[in-house]
């Protein structure tokens, strides 16, 4: 099955569970991934460990140390407390509500999915079930297109800083 395939179906999945938290839940889901992707930046620019030693070498350490920051903060994302005084106030329709928050599942389908597997690309596929894209075939090329604007490779430096910011101001105004 071809990654692309995948990574396709993560969006979906995490766009249906979208619709049904709603938009205020996922826009914190959003947030965490954001956090997550900077402090993945952070500790590969700033300590030196990982700067010198694991960045290198692009191993599976490397690979899991990102996917494992990136769960373990997208899991206390989706573990928000009730706000639903907040989402009350800030929706008028449960159709406007479920819809907005289909497209942020989706969006966060694809910061998700996509980082996962910029990190596996990034650590050169190092697990045998799991292969790069064939550049040959045409679903090779499809993969190997999106490669190119999956969230980290966008959200480099220091645009990953500007998204942090902009999400704290979102929350400061919106859910303050």
């Amino acid at each position: 099955m071809s990654l692309t395939i995948v990574f396709w179906m993560y969006v979906i999945l995490f766009s249906l569970i979208g619709g049904m938290r709603g938009w205020a839940k996922e826009i914190l889901v959003s947030f965490s991934v954001i956090l997550a992707l900077t402090f993945t930046t952070l500790l590969e620019h700033y300590v030196p460990f990982i700067r010198d030693v694991l960045e290198p070498q692009k191993n599976s350490l490397l690979f899991w140390l990102r996917s494992i920051i990136m769960i373990v903060l997208v899991f206390f994302g989706y573990q928000t407390p009730n706000i639903q005084r907040f989402a009350a106030k800030m929706t008028r329709e449960k159709l406007e509500h479920i819809i907005l928050g289909t497209v942020i599942g989706a969006i966060n389908g694809y910061l998700i999915a996509g980082s996962i597997w910029f990190y596996l690309d990034q650590a050169t596929y190092p697990f045998a079930i799991i292969t790069a894209p064939d550049s040959a075939t045409p679903v090779g090329k499809m993969a190997l297109t999106l490669l190119q604007y999956l969230p980290p490779r966008l959200l480099g430096v220091p645009g990953i800083y500007f998204a942090v910011v902009v999400a704290f101001i979102f929350v400061i105004v919106v859910f303050i």
